[in-house]
């Protein structure tokens, strides 16, 4: 087995995140240590170090995945992320079954309105 860097996920969930995120051409994959997708300042998938990925997704289909996957909502650093589900594992290694989600997240995301960078004082 290989070691993996502090911070980075597991080899083979970094595979099956990249994997699901190139079958969306329209989708960049961001970040190096924590993989992350966003789009106009809002991120909506993301793969922890702990190889565990999570997904925003808007109301009724975040509780209609949280029901049909028997999972929860993405808790970060002891803080539940609210919009976003816990894929689970055996579900990142589906990418044909997971695709649709990672597409409604994007379009969900590029619905809302831009974020905007505060300047510093």
């Amino acid at each position: 087995m290989k070691a993996k860097s502090a911070g980075m996920a597991p080899a083979e969930k970094f595979a099956l995140y990249a994997k699901l995120v190139a079958a969306h051409p329209e989708i960049e994959r961001k970040g190096t240590a924590n993989s992350y997708t966003s789009v106009n300042g809002h991120m909506f998938s993301l793969l922890g170090p702990s190889g565990e990925m999570a997904l925003r997704l808007p109301a009724g289909e975040r509780e209609r995945f949280l029901k049909k996957y028997k999972t929860e909502l993405f808790e970060a650093y002891g803080a539940v992320m609210k919009e976003y589900v816990a894929v689970p594992e055996m579900l990142l290694e589906k990418t044909n079954e997971l695709k649709p989600y990672l597409a409604i997240s994007y379009e969900y995301v590029c619905a809302l309105k831009p974020t905007t960078k505060k300047k510093k004082p």
